[in-house]
């Protein structure tokens, strides 16, 4: 079965059933039960679907979330809990065929499906722990450096911070990790700290939205209202950024404009790749596995997603989101912008100077556009200096509205740091409420980071076709070390580096959903578990819907990104697909 290092079945004290018979025969009473006490069982039985969660709510979610609040407000509430429906729909099915047959799902697909989707998997899987774990360590330096400990590593100078920070990181988050394959307590234990992690960030963004309510900032009719599904909501600014385009010069209006829905749409894709990345349907397959669970474990497995997954990203991810759009949509960079004799100029802060930078970019950027749309200037042979002299001296003579500079402060990127200052009314100041906001992130980030070790462990160890112990397994984790370069390459709002890294993921996810839509098909595979009738016809419309919903999305953003070079990649990954395809 699995080759897991938790896979051995220690007997009781009596010397007669071993634990996991136990546990099996508790699951067959626990079914004869009413539906409260059963589900109360499936809670203390549960595993898997928190390791899903703890993997989801890191900085792609917080990211996904803040970035959403801050471009649409409550518009797109329904987005994440939609993707995260899709993915638990896939989730389910996939555990439905690894405890079906007990197989090693890598393998399967390499031999009922195509060794192409297969290794299209585990490649792409190990692809994006790699790159995933980039904002990971971004986001746990910066709740450090900014919320937990400011008056240590916050004045540090350069990337000082970072290189004490970093490897105290990444040796935390290896000892965690290996603890993984120190046998069946060692999951045990790791699975519990990963509940205790997931409970804490879901409740430090409860009290953000919680405080709003009591302050009375929150109107829960617009809440309900950012739940119902509206796609015009992805293609259209908000309606309070159509307010301010409309104060714009008109000339100027189609830039700024663009610009919005670039980002809205980069953003709304992200949200979707970190509900389900393709990187967490390996770690699925293979933390069930190693848990020895079976075809008995088939509901408490849809109950654990449903539960451990779904609930806590559903709670989180909606926090972050109202809080952000509560206290950032469509509103100025705090205190970047005065109004010095009737006009809006840069405001005097002095912690604020990389968010004068980013700000000034902004304007120069629209500059810079205006430069290429002029005909009566050959701008096509300038090097990086022409062009920066020459956005300068238009940005001289050619004087910007207090409109585009009110609308250019609301774009510039926040922090996670910016977020906890929501805290500061409920807590009576600003120290407690970092000190709470920065644990919820800063264990967001390192459960995270653990996870994408190990998934990478479980893709070297598949790879190489061993056993997932010793030191294969643990050398194999430190794959993921690649997220310590993040800090020390990435300078713009730590969070949002989580942005491109999971429109990255959301390009391979559709070979995930691909894969497991063709083996619940394999007669070959599934034997007498194959399901049939109206199960069958369930799970394929189920399935289908999420699939073909998972490709859309790949393909517009392989279109939006690569352009016609990624259209013909995707082919011949496609051609390569079915000329190895398994006739069984």
């Amino acid at each position: 079965m699995s080759s897991d290092p938790s896979s051995s079945e220690p007997t009781d004290s009596a010397g007669g059933l071993s634990a996991l018979e136990l546990e099996k025969q508790q699951l067959r009473e626990l079914n004869q039960k009413p539906a409260i006490p059963r589900f109360l069982g499936y809670v203390k039985l549960s595993g898997p679907g928190w390791l899903q969660s703890a993997l989801t709510l890191g900085g792609g979610s917080l990211a996904s979330g803040l970035y959403l609040g801050v471009l649409t407000g409550y518009s797109l509430l329904w987005l994440q809990p939609l993707a995260m429906i899709l993915g638990v729909i896939m989730l389910a099915s996939l555990s439905y065929l690894t405890l079906s047959t007990g197989e090693r799902t890598f393998r399967a697909i390499n031999y009922h499906v195509s060794p192409v989707l297969g290794w299209g998997w585990l490649i792409g899987s190990m692809m994006a722990n790699m790159v995933w774990a980039l904002p990971q360590y971004s986001l746990a330096t910066a709740a450090i450096k900014q919320n937990l400990m400011p008056e240590v590593f916050g004045s540090m100078e350069g990337n000082t911070a970072n290189y004490i920070l970093v490897p105290i990181i990444l040796v935390i988050s290896t000892a965690i990790t290996w603890s993984y394959g120190s046998g069946h307590w060692g999951v045990r234990l790791y699975e519990r700290m990963l509940k205790i992690t997931v409970a804490l960030v879901v409740l430090c963004f409860m009290l953000v939205v919680g405080r709003m309510v009591v302050a009375g900032e929150l109107i829960l009719s617009d809440l309900f209202a950012g739940f119902i599904p509206s796609p015009g909501s992805l293609t259209e600014p908000s309606p309070e950024y159509q307010a301010l385009l409309a104060e714009i010069e008109v000339a100027n209006q189609p830039y700024w404009r663009e610009y919005i829905l670039n980002q809205q749409f980069d953003i709304a894709m992200a949200a979707f790749a970190t509900a389900v990345g393709i990187n967490m349907t390996f770690l699925l397959a293979y933390s069930t596995l190693g848990r020895n669970w079976g075809k008995e474990h088939r509901p408490l497995s849809i109950f654990d997603l449903s539960t451990g997954m779904f609930i806590p990203f559903l709670l989180a991810t909606t926090c972050v989101v109202v809080s952000a759009g509560n206290r950032f949509h469509a509103q100025p960079f705090r205190n970047l912008l005065e109004t010095v004799n009737g006009t809006l100029e840069e405001g005097q802060d002095p912690a604020s100077d990389k968010v004068v930078g980013a700000y000034k970019k902004l304007l120069n950027e629209r500059v810079a556009a205006d430069i290429k749309a002029d005909d009566s200037v050959d701008s096509s042979a300038w090097l990086p200096k022409e062009w920066d002299s020459q956005v300068q001296a238009r940005m001289a003579t050619d004087t910007i509205s207090d409109a585009e500079k009110y609308l250019a402060s609301t774009l510039v990127k926040r922090d996670s740091f910016d977020l906890s200052r929501s805290l500061e009314p409920l807590f009576g100041g600003k120290l407690f409420a970092d000190i709470i906001f920065g644990i919820g992130v800063l264990g967001m980030a390192m459960s995270t980071i653990s996870l994408l070790m190990l998934v990478s462990g479980f893709c070297v160890c598949e790879a190489l076709n061993v056993p997932s112990t010793g030191w294969t397994f643990r050398l194999g984790t430190l794959a993921a070390a690649t997220g310590a370069l993040g800090p020390f390459f990435w300078t713009e709002a730590a969070p949002y580096l989580a942005v491109p890294t999971s429109v990255f993921g959301l390009v391979l996810l559709p070979i995930a959903y691909a894969s497991f839509f063709f083996l619940m098909n394999s007669k070959s595979y599934m034997k007498e578990e194959l399901p049939t009738g109206t199960k069958k016809l369930l799970w394929n419309i189920l399935m289908l819907c999420s699939t073909l919903t998972a490709i859309v999305a790949s393909t517009y953003a392989i279109w939006d990104k690569a352009g016609w070079m990624g259209i013909a990649g995707l082919t011949l990954f496609v051609t390569a697909a079915v000329m190895t395809w398994r006739k069984r």
